[in-house]
């Protein structure tokens, strides 16, 4: 299956969590039918993007970059690769990359989307929509992270006191989903809340 084909097959198949994300969901599954470069970053008047929120095994802390185009506090996340096989393995691959991390365990569905302007995306001054889709991953309690080219800095943040309001939505989605993995029997998953994070 192309690219392209998983991203239909995902969206399709995901359940969203309130009406707002069941008419994002509509609009991407809508936007992939008719183009068949959305998922490159050459796509146009937009494109998919994949990104992933990193937290703590516990859930209580999360992975933050501080994105040197943007200037703000954001999860992991870019543009789709040729080398990308899934929409899942894009969103790690991007996390893993700008955190420096390996060994990330990504939850299997995503956990929220989210349409936005990037004034700094397109080359030609037209205004370019990143239609993302989320993930959530657990870092390991011993992981190392690394600050990329593309960010400013990397840092730990308390789930309860984020540098940017807007990212709780995602972080509350996040948790939920990790609860959920873990109280189902997701050994992978289980929190390690004693383990430090550095």
């Amino acid at each position: 299956m192309s690219l392209h084909g998983d991203a239909l097959a995902v969206l399709e198949a995901w359940a969203p969590p309130d009406a707002a994300q069941a008419a994002l969901r509509e609009r991407y599954v809508g936007y992939l039918r008719e183009h068949v470069d959305a998922m490159t970053r050459a796509g146009r008047p937009h494109h998919l993007t994949a990104s992933t929120l990193v937290l703590s095994p516990d859930g209580a802390h999360v992975l933050l970059t501080l994105h040197a185009k943007a200037g703000r506090w954001f999860q992991f996340g870019g543009h789709c690769e040729p080398g990308d096989d899934t929409l899942a393995a894009a969103a790690r691959r991007e996390a893993e990359e700008e955190s420096g991390l390996a060994d990330l365990r990504l939850l299997p569905e995503p956990v929220q989307l989210s349409e936005h302007a990037v004034p700094f995306c397109a080359d030609d001054g037209a205004l370019v929509h990143h239609l993302d889709v989320r993930y959530a991953a657990v870092a390991t309690p011993d992981g190392r992270h690394a600050v990329s080219d593309e960010s400013l800095d990397v840092a730990w943040w308390p789930a309860d006191a984020l540098p940017d309001a807007e990212l709780a939505p995602l972080v509350a989605r996040a948790q939920s989903a990790l609860a959920s993995a873990s109280s189902s029997g997701g050994g992978s998953m289980r929190a390690a809340s004693d383990q430090p994070i550095r």
